[in-house]
């Protein structure tokens, strides 16, 4: 199954309309949510963010909130210590900012690239390349685990790409231009319901018939 094939086929199977699972209210709060989400399921953010984006939804928010007032909303998170210093270092470099009071909080336009994004404490190249891929349409592709394991699966990429860079950086040569702006969205909600990881419903898949990873 080449990844054109898969690109033509697979986005009928999903809701193109949503860009993120991810809960969010403004820019801010969504690279927030994606910073929660490293090592967490969208689902288990989801249950905190709303109670914490009704009282913390910008910058100036977040810092008056405090980290301690943070903890308390994302406990129940894996790594919630050190989430909670990259937001509030996030909060705390945003305040500088533009916007940093305004409930529809957009990054200023210098941070709409990945090199600027990634200086600002808590985002490194995933988190960049998700927040640019959502927020702006970039077509930047963030390698999280289902990517990660259907872009080997498929055979797209080969052993010695084994990290999420490297996985990244063969993608984009593999994966013809002009599907490089829905790689991200498209693998993430056929991997999390349909590719999973164990289990795989193959029979609801609409590349079953061509894709060499069916058994």
């Amino acid at each position: 199954m080449t990844p054109a094939e898969y690109f033509e086929l697979v986005p009928k199977s999903v809701d193109m309309n949503i860009r993120s699972e991810l809960y969010s209210t403004n820019e801010f709060t969504f690279a927030v949510a994606v910073i929660l989400s490293a090592q967490a399921t969208d689902k288990k953010v989801n249950e905190v963010t709303p109670d914490l984006f009704r009282v913390a939804p910008t910058p100036a928010k977040m810092i008056a909130l405090g980290e301690d007032g943070l903890k308390a909303h994302i406990k129940v998170l894996s790594f919630f210590n050190n989430k909670a210093k990259s937001i509030m270092g996030l909060a705390a470099k945003l305040m500088d900012e533009a916007g940093a009071t305004d409930v529809a909080y957009k990054f200023p336009e210098k941070y709409h690239n990945r090199d600027s994004l990634m200086k600002l404490p808590g985002i490194g190249q995933k988190t960049a390349n998700v927040i640019m891929n959502v927020l702006w349409g970039a077509p930047n592709i963030g390698v999280d685990t289902h990517v990660f394991r259907n872009a080997h699966r498929y055979g797209w990429v080969g052993a010695g790409d084994n990290t999420p860079e490297k996985v990244e950086a063969a993608l984009l040569k593999k994966i013809p231009k002009k599907y490089h702006g829905i790689v991200n969205h498209v693998m993430v909600l056929h991997g999390r319901y349909t590719c999973k990881a164990l289990r795989p419903l193959c029979a609801n898949c609409p590349v079953r018939d061509i894709c060499g990873a069916a058994q």
